[in-house]
């Protein structure tokens, strides 16, 4: 054992604008670290202020109670005897950036401005601020006089430079930069950069877990050297859910990582290492070795502190972690699970629903429930996250913690000072309104199984009839216009029955409101609920519901998940807590249920209405979204990928786009949801697109008609060609062009 170092990376569940509840939290995983024996802590992206703060950026506010909450970290005792870097806003020569600012016992060592922004996907990051181009340059930052009179500083370090204390050497990088194709991690370890912080701000996707893991793992497997990789937990306080995960990376293997769904604010990860096994890996790689012996010097700060402990006090180093998707039972020791995406959307959007319900000052959830797989995943995401809290009530309780943050939230929900969670269905019964919204137009059997689950999730639950509430509204309708509409099925005209079907639908969001308001009032409680939407991301791709009906809610925590998925998570979610109900959801049509029974019997199929399935609708988003095609591109990628014929390929792309461009306005007032597909259709925040458009796509569409065109004349070319080659006189004498003659005799 040469020098051992011991490190810690923090997972945060910060709040943009939460200035007072950010400090609290970074202070806690400063003293967390400090007791697990770590010298050196790093943090998540803009911890200070919140990664969420948007155009708030623009302010010069923002500006000031940043350096406000680092002149409290700078001379906090907490922060002694500790190196810590911290990430938040600062302007440099009038020019904002995203910094890291790494201190050590009341002294800025170095502020480092992030080099490459991130701006795909949600992010937005060259909006607010601009990108550090100075490579290996620093300069002198005149530090706020508030910030001087701690630090004793005027100015310190600002640029791309690195910390060299007596043992070993630490660098900086932040998110995108692992990603970049010239990330600076590589350039820095050859430089002899033996320690790479990344303060990041990662965000959930589905199916995204093992890419996070990998990019870390490949910093440090060509060059060595350690990796600590520090992300933000939870919602706040936009669609984002940030699904820490923060780990620590030694020569190419995680050595240890912290979870990434959890409901606890504060997350710190440690792990002891051995300098000298840094220095051995690399020098092992010679080419590696050859490269470094040219490469170009950073600009160094010197400090006067060791991270390695002495010799009488160094710690086990900790052996690398083992990943596996297939593992069974909880995670162990050296053993971290990735999970299934089932397993993913029964978390992440329930984590996302605890931040934004405690954070909202609401006492629960109002949810119209129909007894689809729609709501009914929405149903099963409330009951999960009800488990999360009582499991993590239940650990903080069994380690006697004094201060349960979890059961503090919890109690101030409900407006009950002595209630303590014990079981995830009392609590479900607590917290979570359902009601079953019927009309004339409802089945007995979706009722049923609206009840039926209800019960056995435990929500309280009411079953109700809202056909007076139509007939007045049609009645108003009826009296100004001295006309009947009339549904399809009674001979009514398209118009007709749509209109009919929305008003069901609406009048069920303006019923859903009321109830929302009143119910805890009906219960005893003081507060409101927060309405619960449950329209998916395909629908919301094809733009198949009622504007302004009940998808449009105070939040959505299904709208970023594909039908195909919430089925497969109701099915693990049936297996898990054993919910029978969900056995009938699952083998049920999908039905909106807004026209006319025939013989009591469903008549009215989603898939039939939109003309496409939802296996379709994912192709299409995904292939919209993800390959950035148009029409033209989509039929022709289609081609290849669908065993149909193009003629049929050119009529489902044709209705797609035409679907998609007539109901794109909706996108407009789509129900805030915890993004989670990648092809979400999310306007304004993820899918920047117009939402007026020309539906007939009258050019695209005829760039489709001509390549379809083309393949039938080339395969009537060749079915004629076959004809000749099938005939006697061909197969005997071959062609006119001196081709081989077939073998063969005249029959």
């Amino acid at each position: 054992m040469g020098r051992t170092v011991t490190v810690a990376v923090c997972t945060l569940n910060q709040w943009a604008m939460d200035f007072e509840g950010n400090l609290k939290r970074i202070l806690k995983s400063i003293e967390d670290a400090q007791k697990a024996g770590a010298r050196y802590r790093s943090g998540p992206e803009l911890e200070i202020c919140g990664y969420s703060c948007e155009d708030h950026f623009y302010e010069s506010d923002t500006l000031l109670h940043s350096w406000e909450v680092l002149a409290s970290l700078l001379g906090s005792s907490v922060c002694k005897d500790i190196l810590v870097d911290v990430g938040m806003p600062v302007m440099h020569k009038n020019v904002t950036y995203n910094c890291r600012v790494a201190f050590l016992n009341r002294r800025i060592l170095l502020i480092r401005p992030k080099m490459h922004l991130c701006d795909d996907g949600n992010y937005r990051e060259s909006r607010w601020f601009s990108p550090w181009t100075k490579e290996r340059t620093v300069e002198d930052h005149f530090l706020p006089n508030k910030i001087a009179q701690i630090t004793e500083q005027s100015v310190v370090p600002f640029g791309d430079a690195v910390i060299s204390t007596w043992d070993t050497c630490v660098g900086f990088e932040m998110c995108e930069e692992l990603w970049n194709p010239l990330s600076n991690h590589i350039p820095m370890s050859l430089d002899g950069v033996e320690i790479i912080a990344n303060g990041s701000g990662s965000y959930f996707e589905l199916r995204k877990a093992y890419v996070t893991v990998d990019m870390v793992k490949a910093a440090t497997f060509k060059s060595g050297g350690c990796y600590m990789f520090s992300n933000l937990r939870g919602c706040d306080g936009g669609r984002l859910y940030f699904n820490g995960g923060s780990s620590i990376a030694l020569n190419g293997q995680i050595l240890n990582r912290g979870r990434q769904f959890a409901l606890e604010d504060v997350e710190v990860t440690t792990a002891t290492f051995d300098l000298e096994d840094i220095r051995t890996y690399r020098n092992s790689i010679r080419s590696r070795s050859n490269s470094a012996a040219k490469s170009q010097p950073y600009p160094r700060v010197k400090v006067d502190f060791a991270l390695a402990s002495k010799p009488l006090h160094s710690r086990v180093p900790h052996r690398p972690l083992l990943f596996d998707s297939n593992l069974n039972g909880e995670e162990g020791v050296n053993k971290v699970k990735y999970y299934t995406p089932e397993e993913e959307i029964s978390m992440a959007p329930a984590c996302w629903l605890w931040d934004y319900l405690r954070r909202s000052c609401q006492g629960g959830f109002f949810l119209p429930l129909s007894g689809g797989v729609d709501s009914s995943s929405t149903a099963c995401l409330v009951y999960s996250m009800c488990d999360m809290i009582v499991e993590s009530v239940k650990k903080e309780t069994e380690a006697s913690v004094a201060d349960s943050q979890v059961l503090s939230d919890i109690r101030k929900i409900v407006g009950d000072c002595s209630y303590t969670p014990t079981d995830p269905k009392q609590l479900c019964n607590t917290i979570l309104v359902t009601c079953y919204m019927g009309t004339e137009n409802s089945s007995a059997e979706t009722k049923a199984r609206a009840a039926e689950l209800a019960s056995q999730i435990g929500s309280y639950h009411h079953g109700i009839v809202i056909d007076g509430a139509v007939s007045a509204v049609l009645g108003i309708f009826q009296q100004v216009s001295k006309l009947t509409p009339r549904f399809r099925v009674q001979g009514g005209s398209p118009r007709e029955n749509l209109a009919l079907q929305n008003i069901q639908a609406r009048l069920r969001m303006v019923i859903a409101y009321l109830f929302a308001q009143l119910m805890l009032w009906v219960r005893g409680r003081p507060g409101g609920l927060l309405v619960l939407g449950s329209s998916n991301v395909d629908e919301a791709l094809r733009g198949y519901f009622t504007k302004y009906d009940c998808s449009s809610a105070d939040i959505n925590p299904i709208g970023g998940i594909a039908k195909n998925d919430l089925k497969r998570f109701l099915k693990f979610f049936r297996q898990k807590h054993g919910i029978s109900a969900l056995d009938g959801i699952l083998d049920a049509p999908p039905t909106a249920e807004l026209e006319p029974l025939q013989h009591g019997q469903l008549a009215q199929l989603d898939e039939v209405d939109m003309g496409m399935t939802y296996n379709e609708l994912g192709t299409f988003g995904r292939l919209r979204k993800q390959n950035c095609a148009g029409p033209f591109s989509m039929y022709t990628k289609l081609t290849h990928i669908w065993d149909t014929p193009p003629k049929e390929i050119a009529a489902k792309v044709k209705h797609f786009y035409q679907c998609y461009a007539i109901n794109r306005h909706k996108m407009t007032i789509l129900t805030p949801s915890c993004h989670a597909e990648i092809y979400s259709p999310d306007d304004n925040r993820f899918d920047h697109r117009p939402f007026l458009y020309n539906h007939t796509w009258k050019w695209q569409f005829n760039a489709i008609d001509e390549q379809v065109n083309q393949i039938v004349r080339s395969e009537q070319h060749l079915m004629n060609e076959l004809e000749v080659r099938a005939t006697p006189r061909y197969r005997l004498f071959g062609s006119a062009t001196g081709n081989k003659p077939y073998p063969g005799v005249i029959v």
